[in-house]
């Protein structure tokens, strides 16, 4: 493995999700030693601190309730595109913490701005609504929808590149909770998924073999998502949005 400088970039979002709390989420990465981890693997870290966020007050009324805290979404987004794509830029590994999966807009946004980019996305949802097909407006639940291309414009054209990525160059994997409309949205969009039945079946050691080389043809990098809910409750439960049933140890 190429060893590189990861730079670390913090993000304490939690405006994108429906349950607060997870915004202390870099925090806690930084003082549970990520940093030495990595280090201890042969890599050189940077870590660049936390964005500059506003503060969303609990209970605030919401001028587009089918799009919860839109502006707060799109503003922190364009922050993480640039500081992401400058750090591709530098040669670095950008490693964005969140925070809730709204982060990953920005993240996916900045990272493709030179690149064709294949994307892995583990997590136990899809993320793939629209404001059209989302139950709760809350926008962690649609970056991956809209760096495809769909939904609301002012999600799906934010970076240079639009759509930010190829449905065809996506896998999920893990995932064992998606909405109604997801399934018909990533049916028609051609997004390979690889859920929990799939890994229980054939093993993980197969299944991420299967993934990579589904997001890895055609395409010149590869973008790495992982929602912690990806893991079971019983190992990881401090999460918003747990579903039994997740990866585990086996």
């Amino acid at each position: 493995m190429k060893m590189r400088e990861v730079e670390l970039i913090g993000v304490p979002c939690d405006f994108g999700a429906g349950r607060r709390g997870v915004d202390m989420g870099p925090s806690a990465l930084r003082y549970a030693g990520l940093a030495a981890g990595l280090q201890a693997l042969g890599h050189s870290v940077l870590d660049a601190g936390d964005l500059p966020l506003v503060h969303v007050p609990a209970g605030r009324a919401e001028p587009e309730p089918r799009l919860r805290h839109l502006a707060e979404v799109l503003a922190m987004s364009r922050q993480i595109a640039e500081r992401t794509a400058a750090s591709v830029g530098r040669g670095c590994l950008p490693l964005v913490l969140g925070g809730d999966h709204s982060v990953a807009l920005g993240a996916v946004c900045g990272a493709a701005h030179n690149h064709t980019l294949g994307v892995l996305w583990v997590d136990a949802h899809g993320d793939f609504n629209t404001v059209e097909s989302s139950p709760s407006g809350n926008i962690h639940g649609m970056p991956l929808a809209a760096l495809c291309g769909l939904g609301d414009k002012r999600l799906s054209a934010l970076g240079a590149r639009v759509p930010a990525v190829q449905p065809q160059h996506v896998a999920l994997l893990g995932v064992r909770n998606l909405d109604a409309g997801e399934h018909t949205l990533l049916r028609t969009a051609g997004v390979a998924v690889y859920d929990m039945a799939h890994i229980d079946r054939f093993g993980m050691a197969a299944s991420m073999e299967a993934a990579l080389a589904h997001v890895l043809g055609n395409c010149d990098g590869l973008y790495l998502s992982l929602d912690v809910d990806a893991l079971d409750p019983l190992y990881a439960p401090g999460v918003g949005t747990p579903v039994p049933g997740g990866l585990s140890y086996r």
